[in-house]
């Protein structure tokens, strides 16, 4: 049995609007494996993004625990939240977020530093990891604006990885990149779940969902059912069928 690294318990989420209540995640239980590439999917306004802001402590939950071990972060207040954020969560969006006025590298240090002061042992694991997702040393210096689409996304793996989080979270990381850009990251995030890094990614993308060990299917906030794929492999036709297949079910 795999080790669990988030587990929650009754989730729940409200929001108020226009004096009425909207539940968004109702007593939801789900549990995130140790190495496992989780996909979360399901129509528009299933709650997948509310979701992931809750598993990753970005937003809290109305009822319900969202635990790291013994660790409930929900409990947890807001300067607390913020150091256990950085400590054990890597965030990859669809809007890539590096700072225009820094370098390549720099935007990796800038957050690097913000868990270590060991400035030497921070950049020597930047450069390591930046090398890792083939953006090398001539690119370093480069600003955003001089990267493509795709590699602008994988500096931004790099700047989730570079403080060894328990988990990177991605809400739609290929959203906003062409094909071939997209293949690219997703062939990162592959590459990284291989050395073992738990992974939780939000998509309406079945190529990215492709790449996952197991796709959690959300509908009306609640979990209506989920896929095993084991671990990726290209050109698997019966991986591909089983994903489908699953889909169709569950009314994609």
């Amino acid at each position: 049995m795999k080790e669990i690294v988030i587990q929650t318990d009754k989730l729940c989420k409200s929001f108020s609007s226009g004096g009425r209540q909207q539940h968004v995640l109702k007593n939801l239980d789900l549990s995130i494996y140790k190495g496992d590439f989780t996909v979360i999917m399901g129509a528009s306004g299933s709650g997948k993004s509310t979701l992931l802001y809750a598993l990753s402590g970005m937003d809290k939950p109305t009822l319900g625990e969202v635990m790291y071990g013994d660790v409930k972060i929900n409990h947890l207040g807001i300067s607390d939240m913020a150091v256990f954020r950085r400590k054990n969560c890597g965030f990859v969006f669809q809007q890539i977020h590096l700072l225009d006025n820094m370098s390549v590298l720099d935007n990796v240090l800038a957050c690097g530093l913000l868990v270590s002061r060991d400035k030497k042992a921070v950049a020597a694991r930047a450069k390591e990891l930046l090398g890792e997702v083939g953006i090398m040393k001539e690119d370093w210096g480069k600003f955003p604006s001089q990267l493509s689409g795709g590699e602008a996304q994988r500096v931004g793996i790099v700047r989730a990885l570079i403080n060894e989080p328990a988990v990177i979270f991605a809400d739609e990381p290929t959203g906003a990149l062409n094909s071939a850009f997209g293949e690219q990251v997703l062939n990162t995030l592959s590459d990284v779940n291989k050395k073992g890094q738990s992974i939780v990614v939000v998509t309406h993308d079945v190529k990215t969902a492709r790449r996952a060990d197991r796709v959690v299917y959300l509908k009306d906030g609640m979990i209506c059912g989920e896929c095993r794929l084991g671990t990726y492999t290209s050109n698997d036709m019966a991986r591909h069928e089983k994903l489908n297949a699953f889909l169709t079910e569950m009314g994609w």
